[in-house]
């Protein structure tokens, strides 16, 4: 259980960095790195527009909830909220059925534009679990930014295509993103016209892809390759058996020098699995480097942390 008296630092740690933020959306709290005793199942996220969303990952004594409440009451009399034009609080209980949302201040808009390294997204509030954009990849959105430069990038696993945004805006030639949720699909469409771009550049396909080989070897070879897999989804994917189905096909998908960026998000899988399984299936792919996390996003080990690992081809 999480401790009400320790509610003091979360919202210390939310105003020391929520005025830093300006208008992007940003990780402002991130207990579920467990550097924050008692704190462990929390998070805040600062979406600008005065929004403050707050999520609790398990259920807890009403005592805590008591004193969250009345330590966002307390939070938006501050000086920092008034600073930032603070003027919505929103709780997300990711433990409870439907993921069900609250409203603590303000009214909740159940759709928000939000803005990250000076390109837009669209979120919806309220709805799921998950809004549309996972900040915790934020510098892998913005290594694509600067390294898509008249690519041809695949991206797997696209969602709501933030990767594909950020590749575009980077001065990539063509972008192919494929993903089995063709809603998150038609959000990716409509995140890449929220930011003007040449809609000629990119295709999306709906497909599984364990069944669209053919489609996704027909559009390359490619530059880049993008591989970010839930870590697991009934029915379609399972990442310890079915990553390496994955990785035994990139020799076909990917151009001479290409680039993969492979990333892994479960936390009891460490970083060696994507080395070891790239040298058994694709060993034309070396490890070029692990890119950094998002310092927001702090965790007492960092085995556990998201994984974003870049391969480049050298046959």
């Amino acid at each position: 259980m999480m401790k009400p008296d320790a509610l003091k630092i979360f919202f210390e740690v939310i105003a020391d960095r929520i005025a830093a933020c300006g208008d992007e959306v940003r990780r402002v709290f991130h207990g579920r790195g467990r550097c924050y005793e008692g704190l462990e199942q929390i998070t805040a996220d600062w979406l600008g527009n005065g929004v403050l969303q707050i999520a609790i990952f398990k259920e807890d004594e009403p005592e805590f909830y008591t004193a969250l409440r009345d330590g966002v009451s307390q939070f938006c009399q501050s000086d920092v909220w008034r600073k930032v034009g603070g003027k919505t609080v929103v709780v997300q209980h990711r433990d409870r059925e439907g993921a069900e949302t609250e409203t603590l201040m303000g009214e909740m808009p159940f759709q928000i534009n939000v803005v990250e390294n000076g390109l837009s997204y669209t979120l919806d509030l309220g709805k799921r679990q998950n809004n549309g954009l996972f900040l915790d990849m934020r510098l892998g959105r913005q290594w694509v930014q600067e390294n898509a430069a008249h690519k041809c990038v695949l991206n797997l696993f696209a969602y709501t295509c933030g990767f594909s945004v950020a590749a575009v805006d980077g001065g990539a030639d063509k972008v192919v993103n494929l993903d089995m949720a063709r809603s998150s699909l038609s959000r990716g469409r409509e995140n890449h016209q929220l930011n003007q771009h040449n809609l000629n550049k990119v295709s999306f396909l709906g497909h599984e892809l364990f069944k669209s080989w053919g489609k996704v070897k027909k559009n390359g070879p490619y530059d880049l390759v993008i591989i970010d897999p839930p870590s697991f989804q009934k029915g379609s994917f399972v990442l310890t058996k079915d990553y390496a189905k994955i990785l035994r096909r990139l020799p076909e998908l990917v151009s001479e020098g290409g680039d993969v960026l492979a990333c892994v998000n479960a936390p009891d899988v460490k970083p060696s699995f994507l080395e070891e399984q790239m040298a058994e299936f694709a060993p034309q792919f070396v490890f070029v480097s692990r890119l950094e996390n998002p310092p927001e996003f702090e965790d007492i080990d960092t085995d556990s942390a998201l994984k974003v690992m870049h391969f480049k081809r050298q046959d």
